[in-house]
């Protein structure tokens, strides 16, 4: 199909929530894509962290097309083999850092997670009359009802109010506490904020929160939709904190493209049947994806690939920031979850169109932040590529 034939039909049937790009792909190999004039780009956007094993990944796609061929969807009124194993797999991987028990829930995206989570939240406050969610500015927590008023960005709440009760903004991990008091039943944090600066929060406070949190017997409820399954490094940044949350959420990168969320929970016993469920969550090809990305992502992470991948990739940064003191002023991220902050957030929309028309993807974040978010599978040969060509779009500015 033509460019322009996609671009009509896209103008006159599909709801204009999204301004795009003037492009569309067709197929793509580990971290390149193709358009449909079968121009090449190195993607360092990864579909906002969602493909963590690349475009094309051959045992994703094999797992995919093996269940597919076999069961796709039943219920979750029945036991479901792939979700069980995947539930088990998450948890395994993760537990040597939490040794309390844990359960797993299962949905459809990072927005559906963090509904769960908020509803757990509530159900444990519940005998104390504790209801309160603290999250901090500019977070970001998803576009449903609820998520969005559990955003503190009071840009994203226009036109939609009126919200549920019983959310409090923080300025800051300082400011957490001056909120806390007898209603407060949960803190809600990214610990690295996807859409609010890519800046990770210092360790040694959240370290001092979430024990403060315990003593007070309130939930330390950790977003890691975008931060999660390696993305950071480590199955969880949580891990990469050293700290034990009661509630984990997570999404983008989990499904490698197929759509899924999860959250893990110590509160195993907090929901009882028909108090919580989802239609299409935890489904067989869901999990067959979750599965295989699971097992791809943790091998890497132990025979040291992705430390190696990480290493080289901050290499680079550093050496684009040196190189255009005009544009950057200072890299920040954690892992692959990068970013760079601009000398002037005005030059943001010319540096991700100029990337764009030379060949690379580059996403936006915060008030003039460049993110960047490679596939965990990138190499070498891509990162050299896509750094040259973002240099050659920065030089054009």
């Amino acid at each position: 199909m033509e460019f322009s034939h996609i671009q009509g039909l896209d103008e006159e049937f599909v709801l204009h929530t999204y301004s795009r790009f003037k492009v569309a792909f067709t197929h793509g190999e580990n971290a390149t894509l193709y358009d449909t004039q079968n121009r090449d780009y190195i993607d360092f956007g990864s579909g906002i962290g969602v493909v963590s094993v690349g475009h094309n990944n051959p045992k994703l796609t094999q797992a995919i097309t093996k269940q597919a061929a076999k069961l796709l969807h039943t219920s979750n009124l029945y036991y479901i083999q792939n979700q069980a194993a995947l539930a088990h797999n998450l948890i395994t991987l993760y537990r040597d850092n939490a040794p309390l028990p844990m359960r797993a829930f299962f949905a459809n995206s990072g927005a559906e997670a963090n509904e769960c989570a908020i509803k757990i939240a509530r159900k444990y406050g519940k005998q104390r009359n504790a209801y309160k969610i603290i999250t901090l500015d500019s977070s970001f927590h998803g576009r449903t009802i609820t998520s969005l008023k559990a955003t503190a960005q009071e840009k994203m709440h226009e036109h939609f109010g009126p919200f549920p009760d019983g959310f409090v903004y923080a300025k800051d991990i300082k400011d957490i506490y001056n909120l806390i008091d007898s209603s407060t039943c949960a803190v809600l944090l990214e610990l690295v904020q996807g859409e609010g600066g890519v800046c990770p929060l210092d360790k040694t406070q959240i370290q001092a929160l979430a024990s403060h949190l315990k003593q007070k017997q309130i939930l330390l409820m950790i977003d890691e939709v975008q931060s999660g399954i390696y993305r950071c490094g480590e199955i969880f940044a949580s891990k990469v904190y050293d700290i034990s949350p009661e509630v984990i959420t997570t999404a983008k990168g989990l499904g490698g493209g197929v759509p899924i969320g999860a959250v893990l929970t110590t509160l195993t016993d907090i929901f009882a049947p028909s108090d919580h469920g989802s239609t299409f969550g935890g489904n067989a090809l869901s999990c067959a994806a979750g599965l295989c990305v699971l097992e791809i992502l943790s091998q890497m992470h132990e025979n040291g690939t992705l430390k190696e991948t990480i290493s080289y990739f901050d290499t680079k940064l550093d050496s684009l920031v040196a190189a255009f003191p005009q544009i950057f002023s200072h890299k920040v991220g954690l892992g692959l979850m990068c970013g760079i902050h601009t000398q002037n957030s005005n030059l943001l929309p010319n540096i991700v169109e100029s990337a764009l028309n030379h060949g690379v993807l580059v996403l936006k974040s915060g008030k003039g932040v460049l993110r960047l978010l490679p596939p965990l599978s990138i190499n070498k040969d891509e990162i050299d590529l896509g750094f040259s060509r973002l240099e050659s779009a920065l030089k054009t500015l």
